[in-house]
């Protein structure tokens, strides 16, 4: 990966972030951009998100996420400075989600109640 590209990855996944924080409406649970891949040419990013919540928070806000691809994709093309806005695909992970159950096993393991 060039400096580049890295350089627009950290840039989308700030920008991303702060789109779905203030401009979705109606995302429940904590939705949190995981990384964000991005081809040699920044045409193309596939953007790796994750949902903690519960099965309905999560359900709700992949749909959200879905529906609002092209609005995202407008407002990254508002903030960012390459001469074509990547075109978006998202992708979702339940990392947090695992990540949250290990730490309550290992919460409630050195508790002894495990």
């Amino acid at each position: 990966m060039t400096l580049r590209n890295e350089r627009v990855r950290k840039e989308l996944m700030r920008d991303i972030s702060e789109i779905l924080r203030k401009e979705i409406r109606g995302l429940e649970g904590v939705v949190s951009i995981v990384d964000v891949e991005v081809s040699h040419d920044n045409s193309f990013a596939k953007v790796i998100y994750s949902v903690l919540g519960s099965e309905e928070q999560i359900e709700k806000s992949k749909e959200i996420i879905e529906r609002s691809v092209g609005k995202i994709r407008y407002e990254v093309g508002q903030r960012i400075r390459l001469r074509l806005t990547p075109e978006l695909k998202f992708v979702y992970s339940d990392s947090l989600e695992k990540g949250s159950r290990v730490s309550e096993i290992i919460d409630k393991i050195s508790r002894g109640e495990l």
